[in-house]
C-alpha cells in the first residue's frame, strides 16, 4: 500500500458535517435556506453530468449564490476528458470542491456508465480523478458505496480506494455505508434495503489513516454524528437534512460550539429577500416553497404551514406574501413576537 499520496487541491474544508447530494432536493434554493441556519456545514449540489455542462447551458446549471460557500459540485460521468472540462467549468464558477459520483445506482445513471457501476472499474475512476486534478486546484473527491452486487467484500472496497488514491491522487472519500444492487432494486430501495455497515467504513479509515474518510447513510441525530466522528473524519447527512432541516441547523451550532440558529420564523423572514430575487429572475414560486415545507417539522402549526404552501404555490401571480400568510398560521414564540 502506497503511503506517499499526492496532495489534492489547496483548500482545507471542514467535513465534520456535510449535506449529501440529493437529486431534486439539494438545489440552490434548498442550499441557500439551509445555509441561513447552518453557516459551517459543507453543502453539496445535486449531481450534474459532465456532458450536460460541456454541451449544455453550463451557466444556468452551475449558478449559485455566493452565500452558499463552502459548496461542492458533484459531477457524474466516466470520460476523463469530459470530466476535466466540467471540473474546470465548476472551478471557474466558484465551487470549493469537485466530487465524482460513484454511488448512484439508478438505471439511467448506469446506462451512461457512471454512478455506482464505476466501483467495478477502479482504474477508470482513478483516470477520471487524475484528469480533473490536473485541471483544477480545488479538491477532487469521490463519493462511493461499500460495494455493488456480488462485488462487496472488504478486499474489493480496499482495492477500489487504494487504486483511486494511489493512481488518481484522491485523498477524500465519502462512503455510503450500504452496498448498491444495480439490478433488482430501485434507487429508493437502495437507500433503505441493503443493511448499513458502519464498521466497514471505520475499518477503511484504519486501513488508510492518511486519507480523509467521510461516512454517509442513515444518520439521524447529533449523538450519532459524534459517535461517527470518533472513528472517521466527517459525516454526511441526507434525508434527515431535508426532512427536518431545522434540527440539522441545531446540530451545526452544537457541533461547532456556536450560538443556536435563528428561530424558524426569523429564518423564513431572512429567506424572503432571496425569494424575491429569484422570482424577479423568473423562478417559479413553487420551485422554492417546496423546500420550505419541512422547516416547521414537529412544531404546532406545521400542518397548516405545509397545507397553505402546497395548495397555493402554483397559483399565478403570487409572491412572498404567500409565505408570509403561511407563516402567520404558525404560532410564534411569545418572546420573539414581542421583540418584533
Amino acid at each position: 500500500m502506497n503511503k506517499s499520496l499526492p496532495e489534492t487541491g489547496t483548500v482545507a474544508l471542514d467535513r465534520r458535517l456535510c449535506l449529501a447530494p440529493m437529486m431534486e432536493w439539494t438545489d440552490r434554493h434548498f442550499r441557500y435556506l439551509l445555509r441561513l441556519g447552518a453557516p459551517r456545514m459543507l453543502l453539496y449540489t445535486e449531481m450534474v453530468t459532465a456532458a450536460a455542462l460541456v454541451h449544455g447551458d453550463a451557466e444556468r446549471l452551475l449558478a449559485f449564490d455566493s452565500r452558499e460557500h463552502p459548496v461542492a459540485l458533484q459531477l457524474g460521468g466516466s470520460d476523463p476528458a469530459a470530466l476535466a472540462q466540467a471540473a474546470r467549468l465548476g472551478e471557474a464558477a466558484g465551487y470549493d470542491e469537485i466530487n465524482l459520483n460513484v454511488g448512484c445506482p439508478s438505471d439511467r445513471v448506469q446506462s451512461g456508465r457512471f454512478g455506482a457501476c464505476l466501483m467495478a472499474e477502479p482504474a477508470l475512476v482513478a483516470d477520471c480523478v487524475a484528469a480533473m486534478r490536473e485541471t483544477v486546484r480545488v479538491p477532487v473527491t469521490v463519493k462511493c458505496r461499500i460495494g455493488i452486487d456480488d462485488q462487496d467484500s472488504e478486499q474489493d472496497l480496499r482495492r477500489f480506494v487504494e487504486t483511486v488514491a494511489t493512481e488518481g491522487g484522491c485523498r477524500v472519500f465519502v462512503v455510503h455505508a450500504r452496498k448498491a444492487w444495480l439490478q433488482g432494486l430501485s434507487p429508493k430501495e437502495n437507500r433503505e434495503i441493503p443493511p448499513l455497515d458502519y464498521d466497514r467504513v471505520y475499518r477503511l479509515k484504519q486501513d488508510f489513516p492518511e486519507l480523509t474518510i467521510v461516512i454517509n447513510g442513515g444518520i439521524r441525530s447529533l449523538p450519532e454524528v459524534c459517535t461517527h466522528l470518533a472513528r472517521v473524519d466527517g459525516t454526511m447527512i441526507g434525508r434527515e437534512a431535508y426532512g427536518n432541516p431545522y434540527a440539522v441547523m441545531q446540530w451545526d451550532a452544537a457541533l461547532y460550539g456556536a450560538e443556536p440558529p435563528p428561530s424558524r420564523h426569523e429564518l423564513v423572514r431572512a429567506y424572503l429577500p432571496y425569494v424575491e430575487r429569484q422570482l424577479a429572475a423568473g423562478v417559479r414560486l413553487s420551485a422554492i416553497t417546496r423546500h420550505l415545507l419541512n422547516l416547521f417539522q414537529g412544531v404546532p402549526g406545521a400542518r397548516a404551514w405545509r397545507r397553505h404552501l402546497s395548495e397555493n404555490a402554483h397559483r399565478p401571480g403570487l409572491g412572498v406574501e404567500l409565505i408570509e400568510e403561511a407563516l402567520a398560521r404558525v404560532p410564534e414564540p411569545a418572546g420573539l413576537a414581542a421583540a418584533r
